[in-house]
């Protein structure tokens, strides 16, 4: 699919009937499954940043005990960084924007700006070695019959190939999408493990990124969408509030597209508070404004649609006046952020104009707000962002905000590039949107 297909897709209801056919009995555990060796090698010779994380099978212990015994602590807890990298660079299709060159790009980014660990030793620490997260993990925030219509689909996509597993199209699968899915999130999982243990002896603890795909927002609980196959960072939020007690989680959505299914996961939930900024009319054509949550959720959900062209001043904006009040005032355990990077003026599937100084200043602002409020306890999931120069300069210049260190982006951002931005539109959506919220 190219991107004008994907571009002309329609406007979509709240929820959509997934392809996968739903039913049946769980086939297994997934903490007895092992990936198949052959595609574990191969992926190792397609790209090196996927090394490690084709782990062997794991016992329940590993998984209920948290950190791995075999992960060095200390530097961790050290680090102003930390990250994981799952690529799934099984789960491709030729020339679609969600492709398995997303994650290298950022990898190699982060090499020719020398962030990686084998510049920043003591700052930045990539954990090579997790595991994928638990069908129980994953039936947290998904249906069973959902999450066992998927691995069964597994078969026919080795049959076909490659096939579609939403109703509109743009959600593919291959032969290994469950298993890679079920290793993005628990590559987020081990993620909130590693940032809570350190929060435990330092109070400035490293700031989390899982570097992984497929994204995860558009997910709903009954099937997939919108690129995404598994909801990554609900699946954490269940996971912080079910084995550390973090029970006030604060997810902060900045994809381009709303993230209807985190939305929806958490529409009654009191206990997690879901604020997204996005692009008015796009793509899922949710989150409008008036939609804040149902019964004793009501309030914990805050969408903000913004206006194509909205920008740097807006963002700017948006964070003093309606982010950092509405996080002070709900005063969360642990902060989570959809890092959607398809915002940017680069980006080919929207009309709104951040720059990598954007997303600087978002990363800077939460890391310090996530300081003040959950003792430093802050992890990012990668979301969208298909313009690969935009994304892995995006990306790296969120992890110089997380150590504290000067933005790059006067090196990458063209103001040329750049128009007016529609300041009256904005104000009005503010406005509304503190009206409705009483901030």
């Amino acid at each position: 699919m190219d991107v004008s297909s994907v571009l002309s897709l329609p406007t979509l209801s709240d929820h959509m009937l997934p392809y996968i056919q739903k039913g049946g009995k769980l086939a297994r555990n997934y903490h007895q499954f092992n990936l198949d060796m052959k595609f574990r090698s191969s992926v190792k010779r397609i790209y090196p940043c996927m090394r490690s994380i084709f782990t062997t099978q794991c016992s329940s212990n590993c998984i209920n005990n948290g950190l791995n015994l075999d992960v060095p602590n200390k530097l961790i807890h050290n680090a102003k960084v930390i990250y994981c990298v799952s690529a799934a660079m099984g789960h491709n299709k030729e020339a679609h924007p969600e492709s398995n060159k997303r994650v290298p790009a950022i990898v190699d980014a982060l090499d020719r700006l020398e962030l990686s660990p084998k510049y920043r030793s003591s700052q930045v620490y990539e954990i090579q070695t997790f595991q994928p997260a638990s069908l129980d993990d994953i039936a947290r925030v998904h249906s069973r019959s959902y999450i066992t219509g998927l691995e069964k689909a597994m078969s026919r996509a080795s049959d076909e190939g490659l096939i579609f597993i939403d109703g509109s199209g743009p959600t593919y699968a291959t032969e290994t999408t469950f298993q890679e899915s079920l290793l993005a999130a628990g590559a987020g999982n081990f993620l909130v493990d590693a940032v809570v243990e350190a929060s435990h002896t330092n109070q400035d603890p490293p700031v989390g990124f899982a570097l992984v795909r497929p994204p995860g927002h558009h997910a709903i609980p009954e099937g997939p969408m919108g690129f995404c196959v598994f909801g990554n960072i609900a699946v954490a939020a269940r996971y912080a509030q079910n084995k550390y007690g973090l029970k006030r989680v604060l997810i902060i959505d900045f994809d381009v597209h709303h993230g209807n299914g985190t939305n929806d996961a958490f529409y009654d939930d009191p206990d997690i508070f879901f604020l997204s900024t996005h692009q008015a009319g796009s793509y899922p054509g949710t989150g409008k404004i008036e939609q804040v949550g149902t019964g004793s959720g009501e309030g914990a959900t805050l969408n903000l649609p913004l206006p194509g062209g909205a920008g740097d001043y807006t963002m700017r904006s948006v964070f003093d006046e309606i982010i950092a009040p509405s996080a002070q005032r709900f005063k969360p355990d642990i902060i989570l952020v959809s890092a959607g990077y398809d915002a940017h003026a680069l980006d080919p599937l929207a009309s709104l104009q951040f720059t990598t100084g954007t997303y600087y200043m978002l990363a800077s602002n939460i890391k310090q707000l996530a300081k003040e409020l959950c003792g430093g306890r802050c992890v990012f999931f990668l979301e969208g962002g298909y313009n690969l120069q935009s994304l892995s300069n995006s990306v790296a210049d969120t992890f110089r905000a997380s150590l504290g260190e000067p933005s790059l982006a006067p090196q990458f951002d063209n103001p040329a590039m750049l128009y007016e931005e529609p300041l009256n539109k904005v104000k009005q959506a503010i406005e509304r949107a503190k009206s409705i919220h009483s901030i």
